[in-house]
């Protein structure tokens, strides 16, 4: 009796433990399961507040010349409304026009690419061994369907689902920024009541170092992608590029990476009009190679300066980290983030360790 007495209470036990394991185990894998169903409105959420932290300073700005914040603030968003609205009507015609012009000139690409100079080197190389000209007769045969074009991007019903979470996701995206935008001060203080009153003038201090200085790297970042964006889409219009707007775009996209984007976006544009002729990939080429440059010593320093002081091989290793995690927003929010670490570990780490 009394070793039955003794066993019970252990089997309890272990079952206890079991359960309890179980039921946290379960409630990790629920957590993790709700933050990935949530990832896309965390990314919303995360972009939106990215984009008012960069229109932050320009509010500022305005209320350092004494104007009220409230009107301050309703100029910007006015002025963010109208970019953004403008950018929409003018690149999105444009770019949705040159596709499917690039898809109707698709088969004649493919038919003057086999009939270049590399191309019969290649084929007089290989001999027996590879129909090169059978091959790029085959290419042809395939993009002449138009089907086999559109099957490429999931079909007709995928592209078109593509395009409306695309639109839906800019609409929540810019209003989340406008929202942000007018309930900062209010943001800002909520956070700063929740921490203690002995740290709160540290906290409020590198908080506001911290924000200003990402809003300084997202107006610099975005106003280099501008310059690129702009200057891009008059260059490559001008030579004959294919699709001149939306290589632009990648070119603007490129930019708001620093160091590694505008490298990446060179080659992508530069192997796009490689494809279409020889001079023209020399031209596209030339040009970015002086462009970077241009950016780099000249308009990068001169933008940037004021932004944020992170060591160059920090931001190469922050943008590919953050590119790697997240894509081009996790590359474009990794060098903030970074700066920020070096801000905390400045402000907070390094004098409280001189405090020993």
């Amino acid at each position: 009796m009394s070793t039955g007495a003794v066993a019970y209470p252990r089997l309890t036990s272990a079952f206890r433990v079991g359960f309890t394991g179980t039921l946290g185990v379960g409630l990790a894998y629920g957590l993790i399961t709700a933050l990935q169903s949530l990832s896309t409105v965390l990314i919303y959420t995360g972009l939106a507040l990215f984009l008012a932290l960069g229109l932050e300073p320009i509010v500022l700005w305005l209320v350092d010349r004494g104007i009220s914040r409230s009107l301050s603030v309703v100029a910007v968003v006015l002025a963010f409304l109208t970019i953004v609205t403008g950018t929409a009507l003018l690149v999105a015609p444009a770019v949705i026009r040159q596709i499917q012009q690039f898809i109707e000139d698709l088969p004649e690409i493919v038919a003057d690419l086999a009939n270049t100079g590399w191309v019969a080197d290649l084929e007089a190389r290989f001999t027996g061994a590879v129909d090169v000209d059978g091959l790029f007769r085959a290419a042809s045969d395939w993009v002449g369907d138009p089907e086999n074009v559109l099957s490429l991007g999931g079909g007709v019903v995928s592209i078109g689902a593509g395009i409306l979470s695309f639109i839906t996701g800019v609409l929540i995206v810019v209003i989340l920024t406008i929202y942000f935008a007018v309930t900062m001060p209010m943001i800002k203080s909520g956070m700063f009541s929740l921490v203690a009153a002995t740290v709160r003038p540290t906290v409020v201090a590198v908080t506001e170092e911290v924000t200003r200085s990402i809003g300084r790297y997202v107006l610099g970042q975005v106003s280099l992608g501008i310059i690129n964006g702009f200057f891009s889409a008059i260059y490559l219009t001008v030579i004959g590029a294919p699709l001149p707007a939306l290589l632009a775009f990648v070119a603007f996209l490129g930019s708001l990476i620093p160091l590694v984007g505008p490298i990446t976006a060179s080659i992508i544009i530069t192997a796009s009009c490689l494809m279409v002729s020889p001079g023209l990939g020399i031209a596209a080429g030339i040009y970015y190679l002086v462009y970077m440059q241009v950016e780099a010593y000249l308009l990068s320093p001169r933008i940037m300066k004021a932004a944020v002081d992170v060591p160059g091989a920090l931001v190469i290793i922050a943008a590919i980290a953050g590119g790697t995690l997240g894509g081009v927003l996790g590359a474009v929010v990794a060098v903030p983030m970074a700066a920020s670490v070096l801000i905390v570990i400045r402000k907070v780490v390094v004098p409280a360790q001189a405090k020993r």
